[in-house]
């Protein structure tokens, strides 16, 4: 075995002592190294500054008591240990020394790197437990993460329909093209290393939750002590005439996505949808595509989620790109030749040109699998769990998209919320509370989108809203939206106004109430904006 070489240390002088307030942080270099230095009650701290998950300037987010939330996704760390502690993103930041000599803080760098993984453990041998994680998505793999990082000596099997491995599934509605191998969450040897196994291209067909066993549709069965179910959704599909027909696609896999882009470039596409996947399907295409056309329903993309004002900027983003929208509309019937499409007719009656037809009209939860079980599911099939993400069976939890929980910051109400960010949350509270560490789901929904290079973010929970207060211009893509029910805010929507979201999280994350008058105030030193 080579040696792993031991790395020196390396100290600099990172500021003046008198540079930094109580509750104020700065971006340092030391050996050339990003460093954000934090000043607490406590004194300084230092880590890394860029954010583990796409490398967020962390100093450009929002800082409040301990921890400090990426401006971009929402992530938050420690800035003590460098530990995340919200997501997305699977990986801690390096915690850095720092001493105080003189009026000057120092801070120490030992090891040269971005982010840190959280000490794990693997599978102990003489230990007969299995977990088993239907689905390959972030709560699956952080839920099998946050087992090991809590000395969960037992198996973990990850079984999946998908060909590869977890992967960054975001990614594929905004770089159709992206290769597999630039995509994956964590890589084989990793998973291997820490014990974690993953069954690819298996489908669990059913549950037998006396038994405690599932089976596959290759015919074998499988034993469980406790299961997580986190099969996310599909997407919907089309039901008019010619919906059969080859080239008409959905985006649900790594392999739709290259096919998609094979299809579209060149070629007319039309694009049905026109909430987050449809819009930025048509993003991606506008300048490979020969013409793109986008179906929707309402008046402008983003209605009922966003409002209005941001939708019809965002299809002014798309227009500047030659991308033409056809709304209050609806496809009548597919028509095609040889089995390929060919035109798509409008229920106005208008006819398109098409090649290749993507649609985005919404998700069916996959819980088909779980009819005949004593699991129970709500209206729209979703999993039913409790805060600690246990469905109504002993040992079987529920996360991701396919999870109806109770939202904190709403009383509550019992939602589903199909983020990114909360599927990585919802997998690491069913982990603790797995391994008895009762800890209830209290994250505060982020989420993002990207149009050309230009992202909305969101924070919270806006269903139901009865009015948007705008700080900004929107027309100008330059804005901060409250969105208002009985009085309250509920959530909020951005675009190049960070770290507005970002810190309104993490109001809402401490329980604090923000009230319509302070959104309509021309004073807002309350979101203590830098």
């Amino acid at each position: 075995m080579v040696p792993t070489p031991v790395q020196e240390e390396i100290t600099e002088v990172a500021c003046l002592e008198s540079d930094l307030q109580n509750g104020q942080m700065k971006e340092v270099e030391v050996g050339q190294q990003k460093v954000l230095l934090v000043r607490g009650e406590a004194g300084f701290s230092a880590v890394g500054g860029l954010c583990s998950h796409y490398g967020a300037p962390l100093v450009k987010g929002a800082l409040l008591g301990d921890r400090v939330r990426c401006p971009w996704h929402g992530a938050c760390f420690n800035i003590k240990t460098g530990d995340i502690e919200d997501y997305p993103g699977l990986d801690c930041l390096p915690a850095y020394k720092v001493k105080v000599d003189d009026g000057k803080v120092y801070v120490t760098i030992k090891n040269k790197m971005t982010k840190r993984v959280k000490e794990m453990g693997g599978r102990v041998p003489d230990v007969c437990h299995t977990v088993m994680l239907i689905g390959g998505g972030p709560a699956s793999l952080v839920c099998a993460e946050t087992l090991r990082q809590n000395s969960y000596g037992g198996r973990i099997v990850i079984v999946t329909k998908e060909e590869l491995l977890p992967f960054d599934k975001p990614k594929l509605s905004k770089a159709l093209n992206v290769e597999s191998g630039n995509i994956l969450l964590r890589q084989s040897d990793f998973l291997q290393e820490h014990g974690i196994e993953v069954w690819t291209q298996r489908e669990v067909i059913s549950v037998d939750t006396g038994a405690k066993t599932v089976a596959l549709g290759d015919g074998t069965v499988h034993g469980y002590n406790q299961l997580l179910i986190a099969t996310g959704c599909r997407a919907r599909a089309m039901q008019c005439p010619g919906a059969e027909l080859e080239n008409v696609k959905v985006l649900q896999s790594f392999r739709d996505a290259k096919e998609i882009h094979r299809l579209a470039v060149g070629k007319k596409v039309v694009v049905v949808g026109t909430s987050f996947i449809g819009m930025e399907v048509a993003a991606y295409l506008s300048d490979k595509a020969a013409i793109v056309s986008v179906i929707g329903t309402s008046d402008y993309a983003y209605q009922m989620s966003l409002g209005p004002a941001v939708g019809k900027m965002a299809m002014q983003i798309l227009k500047d790109q030659n991308v033409k929208f056809y709304m209050k509309d609806g496809v009548s019937e597919i028509r095609g030749e040889n089995g390929k499409v060919k035109e798509v007719l409008l229920k106005c009656g208008s006819v398109l040109d098409a090649d290749v037809v993507v649609l985005g009209i919404g998700v069916t939860p996959n819980s088909d699998f779980l009819k005949g079980s004593q699991i129970a599911t709500d209206s729209k099939s979703h999993v039913v769990v409790d805060k600690f993400m246990r469905t109504n069976v002993p040992d079987i939890f529920s996360a991701g998209d396919v999870a109806s929980f109770p939202l904190t910051l709403r009383q509550n109400l019992q939602v589903n919320i199909a983020h990114w960010q909360m599927a990585h949350a919802h997998g690491r509270i069913a982990a603790l509370n797995m391994l008895n560490k009762p800890t209830e789901m209290n994250s505060v929904p982020f989420f993002w989108t990207m149009l050309k290079g230009k992202s909305v973010r969101y924070a919270g929970y806006g269903e139901g809203y009865t009015q948007i207060v705008f700080k900004g211009n929107v027309e100008e893509q330059k804005f901060l939206a409250f969105y208002i029910k009985e009085g309250v805010v509920v959530a909020a929507a951005s675009m190049n106004f960070d770290p507005a979201v970002a810190r309104l999280a993490e109001m809402m994350a401490t329980g604090r109430t923000i009230t319509k008058a302070q959104a309509e105030s021309d004073d807002l030193s309350w979101l203590q904006m830098p």
